[in-house]
């Protein structure tokens, strides 16, 4: 396998802080590149002032940087305009904005939302209160082992009383696709709207809301070289315009009485209070640092280096890798299994020596309980991985079974 000869770790400032670091943990949050932590710096240095209240220069420059990054999201996903994008703190809470927005307002008594039961909990547990509170039902779509869920099943599981369905672009337990605009459009042709939680695909390949038909699209800065407490909420404006607010209190209004209040037009109706402007210049900068790569680029360095590992670990007895046999279907993620060695304990190993991997349920315990399966390891790949990080990874994980007491 050759990669490019760039260093892509070079942009990054935690490796040349820690050299020796394997850091396979880019699913629950990504490093962050000299350029990202640059343009928060000369935010706070040089632009920082109350965005979207003042009107001296300080604060219109603020406010600029702001939009500015919203301008930047809406190119980088496709959306129609920036009235689509609302910035939230994480996916987390975009999901949460959803269900309690849409979902209050277009749920009843005898309702049905589906979703996936491969779901992270941030695209599960807000379902599960809705649902509870409004006395609808919540259905769960189920996928075969290696995580596949087929356009049949989803047309045999929606009902003329599903009106919401739910389902990870990429599953972070599996890293497999799902087919978003063919369920779109399955979920269409039945009058249902479809919410897509992007939170492992848009960081890793183009995504573009307007050619998947999604109704609603979540994801996070954090995953994608971005600060923590950013994150992005898609939805068709249309959709959004009748929704009532999320959160109330500054900005989100246009005029207020001792009786009531107008609110302020999209998307700022859904943005409530100070907001992370500095996130939000970090997310910018993001953007731009990933467009100058390319997706062609990022995907194929991904691919390679799964391609490699996943190849290396087959030749490892008692190693067990969940999902599909096929590299590509993992888009970087490889959970695992060692048999009798507890993931805590596998996770403790690498650690000590200098990789960093997932170990527990990966907050999606209802996949792992369909599974037969209490906890997994979990290995994820970024661009700016290398062979030398698999290479080790590969070393230390044919040394666990012996070094924990095992004969092989």
């Amino acid at each position: 396998m050759t990669l490019s000869e760039y260093d892509h770790k070079a942009d990054f400032p935690v490796f040349e802080k820690y050299p020796e670091l394997a850091y396979l943990d880019n699913s629950a949050t990504t490093q962050k590149p000299r350029r990202v932590i640059e343009a928060v710096e000369k935010y706070y240095r040089e632009e920082n002032a109350n965005p979207l209240r003042g009107l001296y220069g300080l604060a219109v420059k603020a406010t600029d940087a702001y939009e500015n990054a919203r301008a930047a999201v809406r190119d980088f996903i496709g959306a129609r305009s920036e009235r689509e994008i609302v910035l939230t703190r994480n996916a987390t809470e975009s999901l949460n904005l959803i269900a309690y927005s849409f979902g209050r307002a277009n749920i009843g008594k005898g309702d049905e939302v589906l979703i996936t039961i491969s779901e992270h909990h941030s695209n599960m547990l807000p379902w599960q209160l809705l649902t509870e509170e409004k006395g609808a039902k919540l259905k769960y779509l189920r996928c075969s082992e290696s995580g596949e869920y087929t356009a049949d099943a989803l047309k045999a599981a929606l009902t003329p009383r599903t009106k919401i369905f739910s389902c990870a672009q990429i599953s972070n337990v599996f890293g497999r696709l799902n087919p978003i605009k063919e369920f779109a459009e399955i979920c269409h042709a039945n009058g249902t709207v479809i919410v897509c939680d992007g939170a492992q695909s848009v960081p890793h390949i183009p995504v573009d809301v307007k050619a998947l038909g999604v109704d609603f699209l979540a994801f996070s800065g954090h995953k994608m070289l971005a600060p923590m407490g950013i994150g992005v909420l898609y939805g068709r404006e249309e959709l959004l315009e009748k929704m009532p607010p999320f959160l109330s209190g500054g900005e989100m209004i246009e005029y207020v009485t001792l009786c009531g209040a107008t609110y302020a037009e999209l998307p700022h109706k859904f943005e409530a209070g100070t907001v992370n402007a500095g996130g939000a210049v970090g997310l910018h900068a993001a953007i731009d640092h990933i467009r100058g790569i390319g997706f062609e680029e990022i995907e194929r360095r991904e691919n390679a280096l799964t391609r490699l590992a996943v190849e290396e670990m087959r030749k490892i007895p008692h190693v067990n890798i969940v999902g599909a046999e096929d590299p590509r279907d993992h888009h970087g993620i490889i959970t695992f299994t060692i048999d009798d060695v507890h993931p805590h304990d596998t996770a403790a190993v690498f650690d000590e020596a200098g990789v960093a991997i997932r170990a527990g349920h990966h907050c999606a315990q209802p996949l792992h309980k369909f599974l037969r399966i209490p906890s997994t390891s979990r290995a994820s790949i970024a661009f700016y991985n290398d062979e030398s990080d698999i290479e080790k990874f590969i070393g230390c994980l044919k040394t666990i079974r012996r070094r924990l007491g095992h004969s092989e």
